[in-house]
């Protein structure tokens, strides 16, 4: 068993999402010690995490342990434990067991979490998607609710119980939307004998005037018609109010349903009150041009959890490829830092475009100076996804069955794993 070398420049890195892998991977072969905590045991892709929710792919296809990544690095060693402080004086981070972690470098990449803009009290009806945990609870939700309506002789009750509501008209709310509707609509049709699946009612509720705004107005328009004809229900304009046990509030009118999946918006992780640092309106800490927090050139922040401006003036995006070029770079910092060598230049993000899968074979890009739609954006994505999974036996499974779903539209998940009994009264009769 390899024990820590105080003697080396160590280096604490919080999070093992994205950033943090990236910038773990690029001080391999250096000369310093890293500790990597993370509040879970694996690092997950998220970007198909809603293909868990949906039962497309299973949560270990999308997932890896932290400690398995590292296993041939001496030089890491992987914590599973929960930050809840950070004393920037006496360099050091707090666990919630009370241990302290000293550090000479600090990396934070905690990513973000769901937000329900002030109304916490609609969590326990509005399911978000963030974790692992989150995917297999959405899992669970949908294939119980058609399970329920197979036995409810309720018409009014069926009909709740085969109604989603997917809250938010970003790209994760597209990706569950649409998926929802393929189950419904073509996987399932043949599996129950007295419940008729193609009923299933998909509502997408977007607040502002379209969905996918971070995309071209074209895009955004076609990707409304092809959830149109795979039988979603596209409300832009159309703020929800209120949701609890009886359903959710929108434009003045209630909607009976038990499953309403929150997509709406996120907020970043509690890192700025850790450090007591200025943040933005999402939480995200306000870094300098090289990632640094003001002030302590030794504590980095990169990823979800920092508020990081692009060359326009407007904010680095909340996601992946953004995280990983973090990485890249405070890890190339540190590594001149130590060598004593001139500082780089400040970090610039490279945006590689936008990518969104509304449905099987169809899908928006945007590259910029071209832009995708249909079945040739689909298999660009489904390209570049695989890609980026960790190892070749992910990127073989993951390949075998997203190509299997695809043609014959089976998915292979569709396990229940847990109690899912509603408390508000939707057993059926």
């Amino acid at each position: 068993m390899s024990q820590l070398n105080l003697k080396k420049h160590h280096i604490v890195v919080i999070g093992a999402g994205f950033g943090g892998i990236d910038f773990v991977n690029h001080l391999k072969h250096r000369d310093v010690q890293i500790t990597l905590i993370d509040k879970r045991n694996h690092h997950l892709f998220q970007p198909l995490l809603y293909q868990v929710a949906s039962a497309s792919l299973a949560p270990s296809e999308i997932a890896w342990p932290v400690r398995h990544l590292f296993r041939n690095r001496k030089d890491v060693r992987t914590l599973m434990a929960e930050v809840v402080d950070i004393d920037k004086i006496l360099r050091k981070v707090i666990l919630s067991s009370g241990d302290c972690i000293l550090y000479d470098s600090l990396v934070i990449a905690t990513g973000a979490t769901h937000t329900y803009f002030g109304n916490d009290n609609w969590a326990p009806y509005a399911q978000s998607l963030k974790t692992l945990e989150d995917a297999t609870k959405i899992r669970s939700k949908i294939l119980t609710a058609f399970e329920k309506a197979e036995h409810s002789k309720d018409d009014k009750l069926k009909d709740a119980l085969q109604t989603f509501v997917v809250v938010g008209g970003g790209a994760t709310g597209v990706e569950v939307a649409g998926t929802i509707a393929e189950l419904a609509h073509n996987t399932l049709k043949k599996d129950f004998r007295f419940l008729d699946t193609t009923k299933t009612k998909v509502l997408l509720i977007e607040a502002g005037p379209r969905i996918l705004p971070m995309f071209p107005e074209s895009l955004s328009r076609y990707t409304t018609k092809s959830l149109e004809r795979l039988g979603v229900k596209v409300l832009t304009n159309s703020p929800v109010t209120n949701c609890d046990s009886e359903g959710v509030v929108f434009n003045g009118e209630r909607l009976m349903t038990f499953n309403i999946i929150w997509a709406a918006g996120v907020k970043a992780s509690p890192a700025a009150v850790w450090l007591g640092a200025e943040s933005d309106w999402a939480g995200r800490v306000i870094v300098d041009s090289y990632l640094n927090v003001p002030g302590f050139p030794e504590i980095f922040v990169i990823g979800d959890t920092a508020s990081v401006k692009m060359s326009d003036g407007s904010d680095v995006p909340d996601i992946a490829p953004a995280a990983k070029q973090g990485g890249e770079y405070v890890a190339n910092v540190i590594t001149r830092k130590l060598k004593k060598k001139p500082h780089l230049k400040p970090f610039k993000y490279n945006h590689q475009g936008n990518f969104t899968t509304i449905g099987r074979s169809l899908a928006v890009i945007d590259l910029g100076f071209i832009k995708l739609r249909g079945g040739v954006a689909w298999w660009i994505w489904k390209l570049a996804h695989i890609y980026f999974l960790v190892g070749i036996r992910s990127r073989l499974s993951v390949a075998i069955s997203l190509v299997w779903n695809h043609t014959f539209g089976y998915r292979s998940s569709r396990i229940i794993v847990e109690d899912t009994q509603e408390k508000e009264g939707a057993e059926s009769n």
